[in-house]
């Protein structure tokens, strides 16, 4: 068989591969949701025998070990396990727009979100991002530690009017803040030093930036007129349908710095952009930012763009715990009095 024969049976075959991995796919998946539902109905049985019945961890213990008596291949029902499950029965019980999340996740991610997060809105928000980012448990937690929540909660992303405008989804895809703890970054460090470093780690800066983003290249050329320009990292957004520019900057955010990337996203529109994309989307990655230049800035910006901040390190979580309970208080007190 020649070269071009071979390479004309795996043109061939391949759809027949693509379809049997997709099968694989959607089998698990519905492996893991049956398993779900069935952790789900014993916690509810047990839930009921504990009101009921006044069921404790020794009878649980007891059923336990009955079980593995009784289905000695069976994997899953430890005592402690068993007790989980009445504990995820009765953490969701109450909240119908929840409980169908669950069933989406892993046990295991289940189990992290339940045990760490400590409201209804929390588990909700990290419900929605583990099951649209399909995080291992590693990233869940990786996302966990970096107060992912706190962060979207207290500081949204900052987009000007006109990507909100054409991209009603964008404030769910994009971050006010990214956190790059994982590329070690000398102190002080360059512009260079970031790019490099984001490029070595492009895998987690990928799951950083969340689904559907894809690597296009670094240093981008765009040529204009006689000379040549280069944009820092080029990604595209397969859901937006859109190219996404990002510039690095290892200083803190200026509105200066609007100009050049309004230029980039012009070149971009006018000799890359395909015919069914959407406009291409600017963002300026800054060491920091002032979140009222930053709005000044934004709000006649004619482009589709956006200022974040990128984070070396962990935030000081028992400080954003406490700007969250201020953040809840204030809530509370802007409601309307009932009497």
């Amino acid at each position: 068989m020649t070269q071009s024969d071979r390479a004309a049976d795996e043109a061939d075959f391949a759809p027949v591969l693509t379809l049997i991995r997709q099968a694989q796919s959607r089998a698990l998946h519905s492996v893991n949701r049956e398993l779900i539902e069935l952790y789900w109905q014993i916690g509810e049985h047990l839930q009921h025998k504990t009101e009921a019945d006044g069921w404790g961890r020794g009878t649980v213990t007891a059923l336990a070990a009955w079980i593995a008596q009784q289905q000695p291949d069976s994997r899953g029902f430890s005592a402690s396990n068993l007790w989980r499950m009445r504990q995820f029965y009765e953490t969701y019980r109450q909240h119908p727009k929840l409980a169908p999340l669950v069933r989406e996740l892993s046990w295991t991610n289940n189990l992290t979100i339940m045990g760490r997060a400590g409201s209804e809105q929390e588990r909700e928000f990290y419900l929605q991002a583990a099951i649209r980012g399909r995080w291992t448990k590693r990233e869940l937690e990786r996302q966990m530690d970096g107060s992912l929540y706190e962060r979207a909660l207290l500081s949204p992303a900052q987009l000007s009017p006109v990507l909100q405008e054409q991209q009603p989804a964008a404030p769910g895809i994009f971050k006010d803040s990214y956190l790059l703890d994982f590329l070690n970054l000398p102190q002080p460090h360059s512009e260079q030093d970031l790019q490099r470093g984001l490029v070595s780690h492009l895998k987690d800066f990928l799951l950083e930036l969340g689904p559907d983003f894809s690597f296009m290249g670094e240093e981008y050329r765009l040529q204009v007129g006689q000379q040549d320009f280069f944009i820092d990292l080029l990604m595209y957004h397969r859901r937006l349908q859109a190219l996404v520019a990002f510039e690095l900057k290892i200083t803190a955010f200026s509105p200066s710095m609007m100009g050049q990337l309004d230029f980039y996203l012009e070149a971009l529109d006018r000799d890359h952009r395909l015919a069914h994309e959407n406009p291409s989307i600017g963002v300026l990655l800054c060491h920091s930012a002032d979140t009222q230049v930053v709005e000044y800035a934004l709000a006649r910006s004619a482009s589709p763009a956006l200022v974040a901040r990128y984070l070396t390190e962990l935030p000081d979580k028992t400080l954003l715990e406490a700007k969250l309970s201020e953040f809840y208080a204030l809530e509370e007190g802007d409601k309307p009095d009932d009497h």
